[in-house]
């Protein structure tokens, strides 16, 4: 049969052959295979829309970013909780959040542009202050920020959330500081560091990491 010989050729060309077209190949089947079939297994096995996202902005980071941080401007700055804590925390500790408290929510450190952040969804009535929430903005990608509040209203949940590295909340219909329970896509679970650069790096259209969130 003819199918055995077009088979192997075509075995060869994609693993034993070293051209261009080769390596484009194989990143056009890896973006197929990841993209359409291992995406969406993990979005089932998480129960989101968005089980792997790669974080494109700084507004979770606990460094400078443009020589600021939370909305001051300094050029030395040692990278540690107490520092961050110095200059962001007065914020916090006017809605009642205090160090102890923040050194026990997830991701306590924040986390960077070109992280990873894996995502399971969560019914709203479990997510509490200081968990980390991919929600929808005014954007086509979404946001993932630390929930700094929570409250009921008519048997609904609403929360309000802040990037560690932000001075304040978003403000706006769309913002952060009403967000619906609709509007949350889940809540971040676990860090993977520098894995999201490929997204940022390469072509949005073959990146196989998935969505990426501000």
């Amino acid at each position: 049969m003819r199918l055995k010989p077009a088979f192997r050729k075509t075995w060869d060309f994609l693993w034993h052959n070293d051209s261009i077209w080769s390596w484009l190949a194989n990143v056009i089947i890896a973006f197929i295979l990841i993209r359409f079939l291992v995406y969406p297994l993990l979005g089932l096995l998480f129960a989101t829309q968005f089980p792997i996202v790669a974080v494109i902005s700084e507004s979770m980071e606990h460094g400078l970013h443009n020589q600021q941080i939370c909305g001051e401007r300094m050029s030395d700055f040692k990278e540690s909780f107490n520092s961050f804590w110095l200059h962001c925390g007065e914020w916090y500790e006017r809605r009642g959040i205090t160090p102890g408290e923040f050194k026990k929510f997830s991701f306590k450190n924040g986390f960077n542009k070109g992280d990873i952040i894996l995502i399971r969804g969560t019914p709203p009535a479990k997510l509490k202050i200081g968990d980390v929430i991919i929600f929808q903005g005014d954007k086509p990608q979404p946001i993932i920020h630390r929930i700094v509040n929570r409250w009921e209203e008519e048997g609904k949940y609403y929360f309000q959330t802040k990037g560690d590295h932000n001075q304040d909340s978003i403000a706006g219909p769309w913002g952060e500081t009403k967000i619906t329970e609709e509007r949350v896509l889940g809540k971040g679970l676990a860090r993977i560091p520098y894995l999201g650069w490929i997204k940022i790096v390469f072509v949005e259209a073959v990146s196989p990491l998935g969505w990426s969130v501000d």
